[in-house]
């Protein structure tokens, strides 16, 4: 009896051993659009998967944590991924999670409406996202010339996110491309005033990317499929229950940092999605080489070497989502 006790006591923890959750380690970045990435951590215990998050300034800060292999999936912006890529970083592009999210912000009283009024003045932007790559396509748009340094139309100011809105308010820059939920908190606050949501160029409203290690895709399939689930299906609660989507991101993201009316503006920007197209990463690819984003070298990665939907795909068919 005794020897059935302890055969049954090794299976059972030979079972619960089987069944232990996969450790997934997640980069993500704070801003209230990323946080249905956030909640996968809450979702991913019904997929059997413990996944572990870590926060980065921007996103490709994320890149050489892939490299050194501390990271198995992200949340960054498209143009992130593409300069990852172009590094020799082994990530395949897998989902959107967001779409929008940028706003061009004047300082409140300078005589600035339109992108041809910035002529002359300073405008700020971080360095490597979404919203570089959106300023340089509507400053071209508007026949104006640009640089980080004196002598043309535009002086560029590189900041990080949070002193953009910091140097806008001080009047240290006259203008800036800033993303959500900071363009919302300059204008709710009173320093910033809307110029437009730049969606107007070529590039239309830019992509975020969710991407996973070349790694994970393909020596763990299983493990990849799951986080697709979890990923999609913490899409669709945000979309469906946006009080708890708020409540999430407010106090758990921000610990109340930000207010119901900067989460409403920079979500009514920024809407969840899930879907991203093979065209929409090669047109964003052919504009950062075409502006000087990212850095790119020739041969620039092409995207249909490196975007994977079909775990987009199997898990939208799954939970029923169009």
């Amino acid at each position: 009896m005794f020897k059935q006790c302890l055969a049954a006591a090794a299976l059972c923890a030979a079972s619960l051993h089987a069944f232990a959750d996969d450790v997934v380690r997640l980069g993500n970045l704070k801003f209230a659009h990323y946080g249905a990435v956030s909640y996968m951590k809450v979702i991913g215990p019904k997929y059997g998967l413990k996944i572990e998050e870590r926060m980065f300034a921007k996103g490709v800060d994320i890149m050489p944590a892939i490299v050194a292999g501390q990271v198995d999936v992200s949340a960054s912006a498209l143009d992130a991924a593409i300069a990852g890529r172009a590094q020799g970083v082994p990530i395949y592009a897998v989902a959107g999670f967001a779409k929008g999210g940028v706003r061009l912000v004047a300082r409140k009283g300078a005589p600035i409406a339109k992108v041809s009024d910035l002529k002359g003045k300073k405008v700020g932007v971080a360095r490597g996202g979404a919203q570089e790559l959106i300023l340089y396509a509507e400053l071209a748009k508007a026949g104006l010339t640009w640089s980080d340094k004196p002598g043309k139309d535009v002086q560029i100011l590189f900041m990080a996110y949070a002193d953009l809105n910091q140097a806008l308010a001080a009047g240290s820059i006259d203008a800036m491309c800033q993303s959500e939920p900071q363009a919302s908190q300059a204008i709710n606050k009173g320093f910033g005033v809307e110029m437009l949501k730049p969606y107007d160029t070529p590039l239309g409203e830019p992509v975020r990317a969710l991407v996973i290690t070349e790694k994970l895709y393909k020596e763990k399939p299983d493990v990849a499929q799951r986080l697709m689930y979890a990923f999609v299906e913490a899409t669709d609660f945000f979309i469906q229950h946006p009080q708890a989507a708020e409540k999430f991101v407010r106090e758990d993201m921000f610990k109340n940092q930000i207010t119901t009316q900067d989460f409403t503006d920079a979500i009514s920007n920024s809407p969840y999605s899930y879907d991203l197209s093979t065209s929409h990463v090669q047109l964003t690819t052919d504009l950062m080489k075409k502006y000087g984003v990212g850095r790119l070298q020739d041969p620039v990665p092409k995207a249909g070497d490196w975007v994977k939907l079909d775990l987009l795909a199997k898990a939208k068919t799954k939970l029923n989502i169009k």
